[in-house]
């Protein structure tokens, strides 16, 4: 499956209110990429930082989430993941190039 795949697919189980686009979706991922982190803490508290399998399917599930939830932020923008995965691209080959890699800023 490509990205486009996945958000054609993805964009048919999205239901919450038209009049939040964006906003809605944009709370989820906060919250999703929060369950990411609790999987990682928790991990590392309780299984010293090791990441068996179920630890690993665990972190795999909630990065779905996560990119669900980004791809229903793109789509409500105009844009799809394809298109948002070559701008960070084209984006990271910029700064490579300029030796901007390291540092703070997003116009670096």
């Amino acid at each position: 499956m490509d990205f486009n795949d996945y958000q054609r697919e993805a964009r048919k189980t999205a239901i919450y209110p038209t009049d939040m686009k964006v906003i809605y979706p944009a709370i989820g991922l906060s919250g999703e990429t929060g369950e990411v982190a609790e999987k990682v803490k928790k991990c590392i508290r309780d299984n010293g930082g090791v990441f068996d399998e179920e630890r690993r399917a665990a972190v795999a599930k909630e990065l779905g989430d996560v990119l669900w939830y980004l791809s229903a932020i793109a789509s409500d923008l105009g844009y799809t993941l394809d298109d948002i995965a070559r701008m960070n691209i084209e984006k990271l080959r910029s700064r490579a190039s300029r030796a901007q890699l390291h540092g703070e800023g997003d116009n670096r």
